[in-house]
């Protein structure tokens, strides 16, 4: 009994290990993916970050940035 649980245990703790990588990597890839955007929209264009970011702000709504609170 201890045995099955033992490599359920791992079996489980594999799974999660390895889930974990996967996203981190691709949480890593989009990063790398967005500064390169970012870096070729300033050096392109000389449009900033805090551009992008008041852009992206307008297209959202009011209750999912919390204004007027």
């Amino acid at each position: 009994m201890e045995l099955a649980l033992t490599i359920g245990a791992i079996a489980i703790a594999a799974v999660v290990f390895f889930w974990l990588l996967d996203f981190l990597k691709d949480t890593v890839k989009a990063a790398f993916i967005v500064g390169l955007f970012l870096l070729g929209l300033w050096l392109a264009f000389g449009i900033g970050p805090s551009q992008v970011w008041e852009t992206i702000r307008g297209w959202l709504p009011d209750f999912l940035i919390g204004e007027g609170t």
